[in-house]
C-alpha cells in the first residue's frame, strides 16, 4: 500500500464518521424541541424581629456569713468581739468607737439578745490592779454601748483581770492582745 492510498482511507473513514443517515436526520428533526424551564427563584421568608430573651427575676441574694442573730454573726457583722485598750488605759479611742457603733448597731437589731462584757488585762500588775482595771475597761465599753441606744438591762460586765490571757507570752505583742474586753452574746438575737 501506498501512502496516498492510506491517506485517502483515512480520510474516508473520517468523513463517512461525520455523515448521517436519513433515517437518523428524520429522528433528529421529528423529535420536539425540550423546552427548558425557567429557572425558579425562591424568595427567602423575611427574618422574624428578634425579640430579646424574656428577662428573668434575679434568685434573691442569700447573704453570706453565719446565722443572723448568733453570736458568730455579732462578730462577723461587728467586724471584732474585742476592742483594745494601751498600757494601763480605759478609754476607748477612735477605732474603738466605730467597732462599739457596729456592736449596738447588731444589738439594737437583735433587741432580745444580752451580752457579757469581759475586762481583761496583761500579767504585769498586781492581781487586785489587774482586776480593778478590767473592770472599768467593761464598764467603759458598757457605757458607750448605752450611749448609742442598748438598754443596761441587756448588759452585764465582769473583769477577769489577768486570769485569762489570749497570748501567754511574756512580751509587748502578747501584753497589747490581753489588754481587752471582750464582747460576747449569750443569749440569742432572733428578732
Amino acid at each position: 500500500m501506498n501512502t496516498k492510498t492510506i491517506v485517502l482511507a483515512v480520510v474516508m473513514l473520517a468523513l463517512s464518521a461525520c455523515a448521517t443517515t436519513p433515517k437518523q436526520q428524520e429522528i433528529i428533526q421529528t423529535q420536539p424541541r425540550a423546552e427548558v424551564p425557567a429557572p425558579v427563584i425562591v424568595e427567602p421568608e423575611p427574618e422574624a424581629p428578634i425579640e430579646p430573651a424574656p428577662v428573668e427575676e434575679a434568685a434573691p441574694v442569700i447573704p453570706q456569713g453565719p446565722q443572723p442573730g448568733t453570736a458568730d454573726h455579732f462578730k462577723y457583722m461587728s467586724g471584732e468581739d474585742r476592742v483594745y485598750f494601751g498600757y494601763n488605759e480605759y478609754s476607748l479611742t477612735p477605732q474603738t468607737r466605730e467597732i462599739l457603733k457596729s456592736q449596738a448597731s447588731w444589738l439594737q437589731q437583735y433587741n432580745n439578745a444580752i451580752i457579757v462584757i469581759g475586762g481583761n488585762a496583761d500579767e504585769r500588775g498586781t492581781r487586785e490592779y489587774n482586776l480593778a482595771l478590767g473592770a472599768r475597761r467593761a464598764d467603759a465599753v458598757k457605757a458607750f454601748l448605752v450611749s448609742q441606744g442598748v438598754a443596761p438591762g441587756r448588759i452585764t460586765t465582769v473583769s477577769y483581770g489577768k486570769e485569762r490571757p489570749i497570748d501567754g507570752r511574756s512580751n509587748e505583742a502578747a501584753w497589747a492582745l490581753n489588754r481587752n474586753a471582750h464582747s460576747v452574746v449569750l443569749v440569742g438575737g432572733s428578732s
